[in-house]
C-alpha cells in the first residue's frame, strides 16, 4: 500500500492525487463513447434488516464531497437510507471497457442544493414528483394518471415548488476502486481508501 505522493509502480491505471480528479476523466471520456446516459450508476442499500437493494440511478453531481443523486425520500431506497445511510456504487463503461466502485456514508444534500436542483427540471419531471408516491403500491395506471393530471392543472399557470419529500442524497466515499479491462483477464484494479471523510487517501493495486 502507498500514500498518495509515495513511489508506486504505475504500471497499469495511472495513479492521480485525488481519485476524483481521475473519476472526471474516466466520465469525461464515456460522456464521448457511452451512447446513452453515460452518469447511470447502480445504487446498492440495505434495509433495517440487512438485505440488500439495488437499482440504476443517475449521477447528477460528483466533487470532493461525493457522489449526489436524487430521489424520493418516501421511496424504497430513501426509507433505506434514512435507516442505513450507507451504499455502494458501480459505474459500468461498457465501451471503454472500464469501471468505477464506490461505498461509503450517506447524507442528505442541503435543501438548498435540492431546490436549485429540481428548479433544472423539466416541467413535467417536477410535477411527475409531486405525483408520483414512489416505490408504494398504485391501484392502476389510471390513479397516476390522474394525479398527473391533478398536480399539471395545480401548477399550470405557476412555478413548480420541489415537494419537501424529495430531494438528494451524497454518498461520500471511503473506497473507491477504478478498473480497467485488459486482455486475457488481466485486468488492471487500483483502489483508493480513506479512514474518514476527511482523511488522507491510500492507493493499493490489486489482483484481477
Amino acid at each position: 500500500m502507498s500514500e498518495i505522493g509515495g513511489p508506486i509502480d504505475d504500471g497499469g491505471i495511472g495513479v492521480r492525487e485525488d481519485p476524483f480528479a481521475l473519476f472526471d476523466a474516466w466520465m469525461g471520456e464515456a460522456k464521448k463513447s457511452e451512447p446513452n446516459e453515460p452518469n447511470a450508476m447502480a445504487l446498492a442499500t440495505a434495509d433495517e434488516h440487512g438485505r440488500p437493494n439495488v437499482r440504476m440511478v443517475l449521477l447528477k453531481e460528483v466533487n470532493a464531497k461525493g457522489f449526489v443523486f436524487y430521489t424520493n425520500y418516501e421511496s424504497a431506497k430513501g426509507g433505506e437510507l434514512i435507516v442505513n445511510p450507507h451504499a455502494a456504487l458501480c459505474f459500468h463503461w461498457k465501451s471503454l471497457g472500464k469501471q468505477v466502485r464506490a461505498r461509503g456514508s450517506v447524507t442528505k444534500v442541503s435543501e438548498a442544493e435540492s431546490d436549485a436542483y429540481f428548479a433544472t427540471r423539466a416541467k413535467d419531471s417536477q410535477i411527475g414528483a409531486w405525483a408520483s408516491a414512489q416505490s408504494r403500491p398504485m391501484e392502476g395506471r389510471f390513479a397516476f394518471e390522474k394525479q398527473v393530471a391533478k398536480y399539471a392543472a395545480k401548477f399550470a399557470l405557476s412555478k413548480v415548488p420541489r415537494p419537501p419529500y424529495w430531494g438528494g442524497f451524497r454518498v461520500m466515499p471511503l473506497e473507491i476502486e477504478f478498473w480497467r479491462n485488459r486482455p486475457f483477464r488481466l485486468h488492471d484494479r487500483l483502489v483508493y481508501r480513506r479512514d474518514t471523510p476527511t482523511s488522507l487517501w491510500r492507493t493499493e493495486r490489486l489482483f484481477p
